[in-house]
């Protein structure tokens, strides 16, 4: 299952790496692919690795509540993996 949750940039380095908050997440993501300037505080939609789309604060806090209330009904280590397993899906590397 592809998910694309909006993660929150926390940190950008030198390289144009950013390190994003997904749900309490921390990944590392490539900020070569997207056109619009990303800062700090800023939401982005993530595709394998890369970020592909800035959105707006109240839009992203909007899809992160609705995936808070799926993920309340799921165990622990499953939030985990449907987070996770984000990063290798597989229908994402097929496009």
């Amino acid at each position: 299952m592809c998910l694309s949750i909006p993660s929150k940039v926390v940190e950008i380095d030198e390289c144009n790496m950013a390190t994003v908050d997904t749900m309490g997440i921390k990944r590392h993501v490539s900020l070569d692919l997207i056109a619009d300037e990303i800062h700090i505080g800023d939401y982005i939609l993530i595709h394998v690795g890369f970020a592909m789309n800035k959105i707006d604060e109240e839009e992203a806090l909007q899809s992160l509540e609705l995936y808070r209330e799926m993920l309340e009904a799921m165990e622990e280590e499953e939030r985990r993996q449907v987070i996770e397993s984000d990063d290798n899906c597989e229908n994402r590397t097929q496009a």
